[in-house]
């Protein structure tokens, strides 16, 4: 309210605190409990002091018998709960009304549900407000889901979940108190940030639970039956369906589902604000959440009479709500009605892609020990699938293992949902190892009696994104897949094994795989197949993306997670934006892709397969920004490493980190390993990755003759593919050794070539580190013809042409283009560390004059450098290696920034700086 006003009661309002108006003013303020009608009145009494006014708030309606007000009276005056105040305070009260003079302002907040006339704030007869008197109305509305999240998010500190915020707002009806007394618990007992929230285990808010045991005390026996259907039910229900249940909850049965009993006691339930009227003439809760409170106090028997009831009237809708009811017949113990009623709303679930819903109702039954070995061995496949096709899967997994250890369950049945249990374990929880090893075991028992899904366990081991599991292991199991799915002619396994066949060929660059691709039955009439096209399709999206096949990744994404929404497939959906965060890293369209990804990883951090693209991204953009601890933290989880491209992208950035660290034994010994890991699977396009910080970290430690290994090794792996992105970085990679080996001529075709190929694809970042390189070779082959500093060493090298001036002019001139497109790319600590090297070789002429400038209070240009380089958490010595500047001058440039910005340390920096930079 301090800001500009929104609602004609604002700006009245304020007009008449300013002076603006002598028209006395009334603003009537209804909320609900809980929805902030305390916070409400602190906002008025601060609005009062930034405009210098009088203000008093007084409780319960209380006023002062003094008539006309005086010059020292306040100018607001807010009286707060007004439906709690008695008559004699009411009859003050609506005098000292009556009399309001010219130029003030009275605020009246109330409980509309608790007001003992019903719309009349100020109680019988009607007020006869003043002609002259302004009189406004305003209701605190309950909060939306879009208020919900961002309250939830600055609350825990992490970006909340659409879904996270819609079941807030469904347990709390949008109340801002029970919102915030829900994230309070969910803090408490959840401290780590990335937890989600989860409500089912925490206790109902006191505030909450004492509101709603008070006003239910207030009614007799007959009117709390109304108010525990109600909570029985869950949900809006009709006026007949409360009866119908209520009925049943009486003791003696002495309310009739139509009797004037009954509908008094709604009645009385709705005026002692326990009940509220919904939509469509339905009533329930006032808060949603009060109907565990309800539950939980209503004795069991009668509880157990109610939820029957209310089975027995939801079974005559049509069509039935068969989720709602296995609900009820579970909590009235009828068990058999409570199976056949989940299986079939599983079922339902499945046919409208439903699939988590399905896995929630089919996980209930199938730990229960009130199901028998049959039903639970009956409904595993169907929550085996369901759990497939779907995103949430942890529980199911242990669900599905103590299935498979009963050694009672006939072989191909076992061998069917063993096959769903390793396919969840290494697809949505990247449990790669175990899960291929239950795939296998699949495999074998569904081999004789179930070709068709032996050989889609067969195929599913031929995907290739695991470490420790040689390519070739892959291949011989794509062979057997083959063999398999032809032998059992079914369309759904010869689409499954396609889809694998096309996925392994393009992950590792065989041109054969386009083909493949084109083979996949996208419109085959069973939705099966089609299925498993799709999920082809969008795995070829990301193939293509590693590939550097960009123009082809656009529109495998495209048609990709089209044919998988039509298809009922959202895991696949989910892979194609991983796809595409990955595009836009590589493609150069940083802006936004941050929070993008981080939005996307917190939504998806139960399925650490399908976040790993969007948890990689964010680890390699923090190195671009100089936010190293952030990238580290990133590029380190455990659950993203086993993924092969990814641990091995990560495996290179972190080897890059070492080096710019100079610690460069640690990153020699991490790229052996990084090394052995990527050749030991084999697939070389995803190796290529890697192999430019692995030359550049054995070329540091003197190793040429390793690096150049490591080359060649590259090349021959790379031969006869088709694989640009990897080419480039082979072409990166062999300049990097030819600086070492001495080769200045030879280093530098090869810098410019592979910034060339690095343009084509395009990968504009990798590009700008090519030219860089190229630029700097120029400038360190000094006049006497020597190589100054190749890449990772110190050392000087053998005799080489020295360049001309024109030549040097054009380096300057590539590194000042490398520094405008790092900081258009969003790099700024590639652009810093680029400037350092510019301003180390930049020509006398070009240099500033002689003497040191004044920069008085501002910041200089070398004091903000280092200012942003601390703020993004870089110690000292890692600012003086970007700048090539000493420890002990970074620290006099932090010290002299933290001075002239007036903040307490480094690391209120960031924020200062910008502000104080734009200031200036």
């Amino acid at each position: 309210m301090t800001g500009a006003c929104t609602t004609p009661w604002e700006r009245r309002l304020r007009q008449t605190l300013t002076g603006e108006t002598e028209q006395p003013v009334l603003l009537l303020v209804a909320g609900a409990a809980g929805t902030g009608k305390t916070w409400f009145a602190r906002r008025l009494m601060t609005l009062a002091r930034s405009l210098d006014v009088p203000a008093c708030l007084r409780p319960r309606g209380e006023s002062t018998a003094s008539g006309e007000p005086d010059a020292q009276s306040p100018v607001l005056v807010i009286h707060d709960d007004v439906h709690r105040a008695g008559p004699e305070a009411l009859a003050v009260l609506r005098e000292s009304l009556a009399r309001l003079g010219p130029g003030r302002a009275v605020v009246l907040l109330y409980r509309p549900e608790e007001l003992a006339c019903p719309g009349l704030p100020l109680g019988t007869p009607a007020v006869d407000y003043p002609s002259a008197m302004a009189l406004l109305q305003h209701t605190i509305a309950a909060w939306d889901v879009q208020k919900i999240r961002a309250v939830a998010t600055k609350a825990l500190d992490r970006c909340v979940a659409p879904d996270e915020a819609e079941r807030l707002l469904a347990d709390s009806g949008g109340v801002a108190q029970v919102v915030t007394d829900l994230l309070s618990a969910v803090r408490d007992r959840s401290p780590h940030p990335t937890a989600p929230v989860e409500l089912d285990g925490i206790e109902v808010p006191l505030r909450l639970k004492e509101l709603t045991l008070g006003r239910l005390a207030a009614l007799s026996v007959r009117q709390q039956a109304v108010v525990r259907a109600a909570a029985v039910l869950n949900e809006p229900a009709t006026r007949q369906e409360l009866l119908e249940v209520a009925a049943a909850g009486t003791r003696p049965r002495g309310l009739a589902s139509g009797s004037q009993d009954g509908c008094d006691g709604l009645l009385q339930a709705l005026e002692s604000a326990v009940l509220r009227e919904y939509e469509h003439g339905r009533y329930g809760l006032f808060v949603p959440l009060a109907a565990r409170v309800v539950r939980d106090v209503t004795l069991g028997p009668l509880r157990q009479e109610m939820h029957a009831a209310a089975a027995d009237m939801l079974a005559r809708r049509r069509p039935k709500p068969h989720s709602l009811l296995a609900h009820h017949r579970r909590e009235a113990g009828q068990h058999r009605g409570w199976i056949r009623a989940v299986e079939r709303a599983a079922r339902r679930a499945v046919k409208e892609g439903r699939y988590e819903e399905a896995v929630s109702l089919l996980e209930e039954v199938l730990v229960s020990p009130d199901a028998p070995l049959k039903v639970r061995a009956g409904l595993a496949p169907l929550l085996a699938d369901s759990a497939v096709l779907g995103l949430r899967a942890e529980r199911t997994v242990g669900v599905l293992s103590r299935i498979v250890a009963d050694r009672d369950l006939p072989l191909a049945l076992r061998g069917e949902i063993r096959l769903d249990l390793g396919l969840l374990m290494i697809n949505q929880l990247g449990q790669a190892q175990d899960g291929c090893g239950e795939t296998a075991r699949a495999a074998a028992e569904l081999l004789r009696e179930r070709p068709c899904l032996a050989a889609r366990a067969m195929a599913a081991l031929a995907m290739p994104y695991w470490p420790g599991i040689p390519i070739g292991t892959h291949r011989a199991w794509v062979d057997e897949a083959e063999v398999a799915a032809r032998n059992s002619g079914d369309p759904v396994a010869l689409s499954a094994v396609r889809a694998n066949s096309a996925t392994l060929a393009l992950a590792v660059g065989e041109r054969h795989g386009w083909d493949l691709l084109r083979a996949l039955p996208t419109r085959h009439p069973n939705r099966q197949a089609r299925r498993h096209a799709a999920r082809g399709l969008c795995n070829a999206a990301d193939a293509a993306v590693w590939l550097g096949r960009f123009d082809r990744a656009e529109e495998l994404i495209v048609s990709g997670s089209e044919l998988a929404r039509s298809s009922g497939l959202p895991y696949s959906e989910r892979t194609v934006d991983g796809a595409t965060f990955l595009l836009d890293y590589f493609a150069g369209r940083w802006s936004g892709l941050a929070e993008r990804c981080a939005a996307f990883a917190t939504d998806h951090a139960h399925l650490p397969v399908v976040s790993g693209d969007a948890r990689l991204v964010l680890g390699l953009l923090a190195v671009a920004r100089g936010e190293w601890s952030r990238a580290l933290s990133w590029l380190s989880e455990p659950d993203l490493l086993p993924l092969a491209p990814h641990g091995t992208a990560a495996a290179g950035a972190g080897i890059r980190l070492m080096m710019a660290r100079g610690d460069v034994g640690a990153a020699a010994v991490e790229a052996r390993r990084a090394w052995c890991v990527a050749r030991g699977k084999g697939v070389w396009v995803w190796a290529a990755e890697l192999a430019p910080w692995v030359v550049q970290a054995l070329v540091g430690e003197r190793e040429v003759d390793e690096a150049a290994d490591v080359v060649r090794e590259l090349a021959a792996g790379l031969e006869r593919l088709d694989a640009p992105a990897a080419s480039a970085h082979l072409l990166h990679s062999r300049a990097l050794v030819a600086e070492a080996a001495r080769l200045p001529t030879e280093a530098l075709g090869l810098h410019r070539a592979a910034a060339e190929a690095f343009a084509c694809l395009p990968r504009p970042y990798e590009q700008a580190l090519c030219r860089e390189r190229a630029a700097l070779l120029v400038l360190e082959v000094d006049r006497g013809g020597n190589v100054g500093r190749p890449a990772g060493e110190g050392a000087r090298g053998r005799q080489a042409a020295a360049p001309g001036a024109g030549e040097q002019a054009h380096a300057v001139a590539e590194l000042e283009l490398c520094v405008a497109d790092f900081d258009s790319l969003g790099a700024p600590w590639d652009a810093m560390r680029t400037r350092a090297e510019l301003r180390r070789h930049q020509p006398a002429a070009a240099s500033r004059p002689a003497g040191r400038p004044s920069f008085g209070g501002l910041l200089s240009p070398r004091e903000e450098e280092v200012a942003e380089l601390a703020a993004t958490g870089l110690t000292n010595r890692e600012i003086a290696t970007t700048l090539h500047l000493s420890p002990r001058t970074v620290e006099h440039h932090v010290a002299r920034a933290v001075h002239k910005l007036g903040v307490l340390s480094r690391q209120d920096l960031a924020g200062r700086r910008t502000s104080a930079q734009n200031r200036a």
